[in-house]
């Protein structure tokens, strides 16, 4: 059973399969667009291209002069998901685990546009009997952005499948607790605090690590996915894809220049992030978090999805089984090696 807000999620995703399937098939191009996100250096593309106006740089030389561009943040991915079914927002850029479940949902009535990061997470504990997954007992709770949906959550299935077989995939959906990743690092951070264990995005696993004492990593999503996976992307409703092709044509230009910056001037992009965000972190602390393994994993191709859809599928999270990534993305995105 899912659980809310997931259910209010998936309830507005049935209401909406209704919705899109009726919309005309094209609507008037906005001139104004709201987009989410959630805190972390995993959206530091986002950042930029907020900083620097890449969306409206690109919109204008596609031919849609005067577009503004409204962000938001969100603390998980299930509220982005709420606003964006309700048409409170445009697009999103959450987990993959979102993606594809609005995708099924809404019978292919919400898809990605590109990926903008796959940045690693790792499950950290400062409970010193916990040192693998099997060492996680009923008592135990475990923060995630979202119950069942986050990519965290889902992340915890798929290690508990692996430790005590595929039938126990949801044995430790009971120990999960739905905190943002900022509220989740201060639990952590209290010794009195229930919350002793919080599947991480960085930079928070990083601080974690760093100021928590006794904290230390049980478990790492590339060991568990296999690889790279994309938590970082942006999606919208077809309808608005239909209405809007420039603008999604902008959002993919956007995420490939700033994604070039990162790589180019690593120092200028951390800059933008702690001026955009407000995050206290030194320059100096950032650039050394970028340089841990997997850190610097920001491209347009989405990495390990089908991973997740497989799992999902199986698991029967997934009504329909997509056969390959472009299933969920956008023609603009299909010219790219997704995974």
């Amino acid at each position: 059973m899912i659980h809310s807000p997931a259910r209010r999620a998936f309830a507005a995703g049935l209401l909406a399969a209704g919705l899109l399937a009726a919309a005309p098939a094209l609507a008037q191009q906005k001139s104004e667009i709201a987009i989410t996100r959630q805190p972390g250096i995993i959206y530091l593309p986002t950042h930029i291209i907020e900083k620097q106006g890449l969306i409206e740089k690109h919109a204008e030389r596609l031919g849609v002069p005067g577009l503004k561009t409204k962000w938001l943040t969100f603390t998980g991915g299930g509220s982005q998901t709420d606003a964006l079914l309700a048409g409170n927002v445009d697009i999103v850029n959450t987990g993959t685990g979102n993606l594809l479940l609005l995708w099924d949902r809404t019978r292919g009535g919400v898809k990605g546009i590109v990926a903008t990061s796959a940045l690693p997470l790792l499950l950290v504990s400062r409970d010193p009997k916990i040192r693998t997954i099997k060492d996680i007992a009923p008592g135990d709770k475990i923060a995630v952005p979202t119950v069942k949906v986050s990519t965290q959550a889902i992340l915890l299935q798929m290690a508990a499948g692996e430790a005590y077989g595929a039938d126990q995939s949801s044995r430790l959906d009971a120990n999960t607790v739905q905190l943002g990743h900022p509220d989740a690092a201060i639990a952590l951070a209290n010794p009195t605090h229930e919350i002793r264990t919080h599947f991480a995005a960085p930079p928070f696993q990083y601080v974690e690590l760093r100021t928590v004492p006794g904290a230390h990593i049980v478990a790492r999503s590339p060991d568990i996915i296999g690889g790279p996976l994309t938590q970082g992307q942006f999606f919208t409703t077809t309808k608005f894809a239909d209405a809007n092709p420039k603008i999604v044509q902008a959002v993919r230009a956007a995420s490939e220049e700033a994604q070039n910056l990162i790589r180019q001037d690593t120092r200028q992009a951390v800059e933008i992030y702690r001026e955009v965000t407000g995050d206290k972190t030194s320059v100096e602390d950032l650039l050394g978090y970028l340089k841990e393994p997997g850190m610097m994993e920001f491209n347009l191709q989405p990495q390990g999805t089908m991973r997740f859809a497989e799992h999902l599928g199986r698991i029967g999270t997934l009504r329909t089984k997509p056969k390959a990534w472009t299933d969920y993305y956008l023609p603009v995105a299909h010219d790219l090696s997704g995974s």
